[in-house]
């Protein structure tokens, strides 16, 4: 490593307390373990931290697995001390030893409310009967999506009652989970557990051409609207009022408080459905995907 990439990591590190080598960047991580890691921080300080994709840079790619003797990315670091990757990030989260090295309150290790109907619990504790010294894990990520596993505890988990169960998972789940009812089903389609999460945002809204129209023309705050489509396809014409969701953009929605109505447009109303989704599991309540799309609009 020469001194000039050693000069260019200090001056990133110097430039912010809490520092994040990863590769993408945080509203686009380009692996795993570095998005996991960006969520953490997100969950605990907002946006107030550097970055540094290194992917766009194959000496600070190298450079920093020598700098900190760290042979893997992502790596952090608080006030230029290398903390470690993703496990290391993840388990200190869930201890609180994370929150202690930031100055954040201790997380809340209060179990969340969980319900559940005699036939699931029955069908769980049927399916758990080899389990050996395996426990029952249930992880809800900031997706809201879900899912049950079997894993070894590692000590630092928030253990819920549920029915006569015990379920084990991290902090970040049990602050998703209160409330959560867990029910069997048997349908055409086949059988199995529904988990219905009270805490999961709304469903996105379909929008037709005339209630936007109707909407530009009252009073109420008027929505953010957002063209998923091409820069070509943009400048040919879009929707009154709309912008095309480009880094910027993206960047502009999430400084954006979560109750910020959202319209997504693209040319027939499916892409943008996808766009419109993503940001409903980010947590935004007022998600809306226009019907027919720009089509529907110019006609």
């Amino acid at each position: 490593m020469t001194d000039q990439v050693t000069e260019r990591i200090e001056k990133m590190l110097d430039e912010h307390p809490v520092f994040l080598f990863m590769k993408g960047n945080p509203q686009t991580p380009m692996c795993g373990f570095s998005s996991n890691t960006v969520k953490i921080l997100k969950d605990m300080i907002g946006d107030d931290f550097g970055s540094f994709n290194v992917l766009e840079d194959p000496e600070i790619r190298e450079g920093i697995k020598a700098y900190g003797q760290w042979p893997t990315i992502p790596q952090l670091y608080v006030n230029k001390e290398l903390i470690g990757g993703n496990d290391i990030i993840s388990e200190m989260f869930n201890t609180g030893e994370l929150h202690e090295l930031l100055n954040l309150t201790q997380p809340d290790r209060t179990p969340p409310n969980i319900s559940i109907t005699d036939d699931a619990l029955n069908h769980i504790k049927e399916g758990l009967k080899e389990m050996g010294d395996h426990q029952l894990f249930l992880s809800v990520d900031d997706e809201f999506n879900t899912r049950f596993s079997l894993e070894m505890p590692k000590g630092y988990e928030i253990i819920a009652d549920v029915g006569d169960l015990k379920v084990y998972m991290d902090i970040g789940t049990a602050k998703r989970s209160n409330g959560v009812e867990i029910s069997w089903v048997d349908e055409l389609q086949g059988s199995g557990l529904r988990i219905k999460n009270p805490n999961e945002p709304p469903a996105v809204q379909s929008l037709s051409v005339a209630e936007l129209q109707d909407w530009f023309n009252t009073d109420i705050e008027n929505p953010h609207i957002f063209d998923v489509r091409s820069a070509d396809k943009v400048a040919e014409g879009t929707v009154d009022h709309a912008v095309r969701l480009d880094k910027a953009a993206i960047e502009s929605i999430e400084a954006m408080d979560k109750e910020t109505p959202l319209v997504f447009v693209c040319q027939v109303g499916q892409s943008s459905m996808s766009a419109a989704e993503f940001f409903r599991k980010k947590g935004y309540t007022k998600v809306f995907n226009l019907t027919g799309g720009y089509n529907a609009w110019n006609e």
